[in-house]
């Protein structure tokens, strides 16, 4: 049989980092996501969808949130979804998932509440053994009781658990965390886990599928943005396991030393050639430093804060280059009269300044350059 594994869908999502137009893309994104995977279940010819927790980003999700993912799951009603709830989304008396069963839920969507098997298929060839959470914090291992879960003799066993393999420090407390050899201590032919965004593989039978849309710039070169193929021939035979793309964006961290003309248009090359095809699925967190003189910094404005800000999905910059103006910059002012005594006087202020006026002065004389420029009809400025 086939199945495909996903986690870590936390639809609802806040990323506090984007503003109101981008907010709504990638949180309509992660909806998107799931057809993506019913598709791609439907193409491999996939029994079922196993999703390893955190579905939602949060346990109290308004109305809308709470529906949202399972209208997209009823467009599949040829498949078997199997959900847990996970540390995001824990099962608590009167919380989501009760509010959720109390919708009517279609007989192929099936949350898992207890840790009791259940037909993984409808032929019940395999199943599926839960070990949701019941509080965001679990001391020890969710997945210990699944070593006595009894199933048909026969049948393959799917592990289906959210936490970690691993701790985090001799300071953080065991929550959630996972025997990493659960999957042999327990007989099971596949352990799908959900929590790490990334995808991963801990053994031939244990994996964490990752995030099926990166919601992160430190996931974006670490396996997000995909969902994994599994095949299962046999309750003892190795699982083929094959991960496919199903995310849109593309999250990336990057940086840049800026000096020069050339270097503006190296970054700008770098950036685009991320995704030639599609700028707007493409989010950037950008670290700038260096130092560019008065025209130069026209460059850098002009074609990477307002050229790649408006065709990436969103570019964050941290930093921002100094400025270093060359003797062309300050002729440019003119060899005397007030408007050269002005960006003279900045130019000190930029080097000699108090220190949180230095940042001021070297805009104010950028402005001065620009407004200088416009008034030079040689410089394509000014009035018609």
């Amino acid at each position: 049989m086939r199945l495909i594994h996903t986690s870590d869908w936390q639809i609802g999502k806040v990323f506090r980092f984007a503003d109101d137009d981008v907010l709504p893309v990638l949180q309509h994104e992660r909806l998107e996501a799931i057809s993506r995977i019913g598709r791609l279940a439907r193409a491999q010819g996939a029994d079922a969808v196993v999703v390893a927790g955190d579905i939602y980003d949060y346990t109290r999700p308004a109305e809308r949130t709470l529906r949202q993912p399972i209208e997209r799951m009823r467009q599949f009603p040829d498949l078997r979804w199997h959900l847990i709830p996970g540390n995001h989304d824990f099962h608590e008396p009167d919380g989501l998932w009760d509010r959720l069963l109390r919708t009517g839920l279609p007989d192929t969507i099936l949350p898992h509440l207890s840790d009791d098997p259940a037909p993984l298929d409808a032929a019940g060839t395999a199943w599926v053994i839960p070990a949701g959470l019941g509080h965001r914090h679990v001391i020890g291992d969710p997945t210990a009781g699944m070593d006595r879960s009894a199933t048909p003799e026969g049948a393959m066993r799917v592990g289906l658990a959210h936490g970690s393999v691993r701790t985090f420090g001799e300071d953080a407390p065991d929550h959630n965390v996972i025997a990493i050899d659960r999957a042999r201590q327990a007989g099971l032919s596949y352990l799908a886990l959900g929590d790490w965004h990334g995808a991963l593989r801990i053994d031939a039978r244990t994996w964490y599928s990752g995030t099926p849309e990166v919601d992160g710039f430190d996931v974006g070169g670490a396996g997000g943005g995909q969902a994994l193929l599994v095949t299962l021939d046999g309750p003892r035979a190795e699982p083929v396991v094959e991960s496919h793309d199903v995310g849109r964006f593309r999250w990336r961290r990057e940086q840049a030393v800026l000096t020069d003309a050339a270097g503006i248009e190296a970054l700008d090359a770098r950036l685009r050639a991320i995704d030639r095809d599609d700028p707007s699925r493409v989010l950037v967190r950008l670290a700038v430093s260096g130092a560019l003189n008065l025209t130069d910094l026209e460059c850098y404005q002009t074609r990477i804060v307002d050229g790649l800000g408006s065709a990436l999905r969103l570019l964050r910059i941290d930093g921002a280059p100094g400025l270093a103006p060359s003797p062309d910059d300050l002729d440019g002012f003119g060899l005397a009269g007030a408007v050269r005594a002005a960006a003279d006087a900045l130019v000190r202020q930029t080097h000699e300044g108090p220190e949180d006026g230095r940042d001021i002065a070297a805009a104010a004389l950028q402005r001065l350059y620009l407004l200088a420029r416009a008034g030079d009809p040689q410089s394509g400025g000014g009035a018609a």
